[in-house]
């Protein structure tokens, strides 16, 4: 069986209810839902909330919350490695079955689509891996020539072999996408990250891999929903 959840607590510092704010015309979390039904793999697409009203918006769309987060894992320190763990848990023990498969599907990624997740899962299963993360080539800066900056307006590279180098003289670097993550589950309970040795990459085009923290990246994840 094959479990698709979907973190979404309430708290949000830097966009207030960032899991339902408007996106297109819909509450965010309603393009998650739509590309996991669409995509035809799932027995079960569970939302991760500690919020009634988005379980009650999440069933509308067609997602399933049969029980509420618990509020000590609702908090902005806990991780969604532990959210998701805790998930498969209780409901393995809630539906009385045992899932093989989750893919965690953030909400905040709402241009990621069926398709992604079907090519992902295909070659997440077709390889054989246990832990298989979405990710992103960088764009438009150098994470290369990054530098921090100090009090008094000064620069500290963090790169200083580098940072004088031609960009195209250096070597495409990656950062995860919440898109896409996908574990076996006996892996994962035994891991409790997605982050374990030797876990792989499924790369996505940058509109697909459009991950929504602040205001900025819901401006730009708009702009680009029209490409």
């Amino acid at each position: 069986m094959i479990l698709a959840v979907i973190p979404a607590r309430i708290g949000s510092k830097r966009i207030r209810q960032k899991n339902i704010v408007n996106f297109l015309g819909k509450p965010m979390i309603y393009w998650t839902i739509k590309a996991a039904k669409e995509s035809k793999i799932f027995d079960y697409i569970f939302v991760s909330t500690d919020s009634k009203k988005i379980a009650r918006i999440s069933k509308r769309y067609g997602a399933k919350v049969p029980f509420l987060r618990s509020k000590n894992i609702s908090d902005d320190k806990t991780s969604v490695h532990t959210v998701t763990v805790n998930s498969i848990k209780l409901l393995q023990k809630k539906l009385n079955c045992k899932f093989d498969t989750v893919v965690q599907l953030m909400p905040n990624c709402p241009l990621r689509t069926s398709k992604d997740i079907i090519n992902a899962y295909n070659f997440f299963k077709k390889k054989k891996y246990k832990f298989l993360i979405s990710s992103v080539k960088f764009f438009m800066t150098n994470p290369w020539w990054a530098f921090k900056v100090l009090k008094n307006d000064t620069a500290q590279m963090i790169f200083f072999n580098n940072w004088k180098k031609r960009s195209q003289k250096l070597k495409e670097l990656y950062a995860p996408s919440g898109a896409i993550w996908i574990a076996k589950v006996k892996d994962l309970l035994k891991e409790r990250t997605f982050y374990s040795k030797g876990f792989r990459v499924f790369k996505l085009n940058l509109k697909s891999a459009v991950d929504i923290d602040e205001i900025n990246d819901l401006n730009l994840a708009k702009v680009i929903s029209n490409l």
